[in-house]
């Protein structure tokens, strides 16, 4: 039976590729045989001497001691690209949201809101066009960025 101590919230997925007659996860104690961070910093943490490995569940190790990990002979991998479909999702809402003001229309949605402005629905029909932004329909569209996205 080995323990896997998650450092982060780790999606639920994991359960359904590591079998829980062999594995334990849990996010308590000092006595485990692996490690799964995202971003949690690992630097000031106190390592296990059973500790086998370290998972980085996303790209990069800036928040993991390698060189700590390496002289105690503790296999460090990562994960790049897993978290590419919550990234290209983000993304296009990112888009979705600047391209039609939403933003700057909900600040001032809420900035009315807590004046107490009374009649708020006729308020919003006289502003609302001070929100319009651009359809993305028959825009070309560059993305520009690295790694597995």
């Amino acid at each position: 039976m080995f323990r896997i101590k998650t450092l982060n919230k780790i999606s639920d997925v994991i359960n359904e590729k590591l079998p829980a007659d062999t594995f334990i996860i849990t996010d308590e104690g000092d006595d485990y045989d692996a490690v799964i961070v995202r971003s949690a910093d690992m630097h000031d943490l106190e390592l296990p001497d059973g500790l086998l490995a370290v998972a980085r569940a996303g790209a990069g190790y800036n928040n993991i001691p390698v060189d700590k990990c390496a002289e105690r002979g503790i296999v460090v991998f990562n994960t790049p690209g897993a978290n590419a479909n919550a990234v290209k999702e983000l993304v296009i809402c990112g888009m979705l949201l600047a391209g039609r003001n939403v933003i700057d229309a909900i600040d001032w949605l809420n900035t009315e809101k807590k004046a107490g402005t009374a009649h708020l629905a006729k308020l919003v029909e006289k502003a609302k066009n001070n929100y319009i932004g651009p359809e993305l329909s028959g825009k070309t569209l560059g993305v520009i960025g690295m790694g597995a996205i």
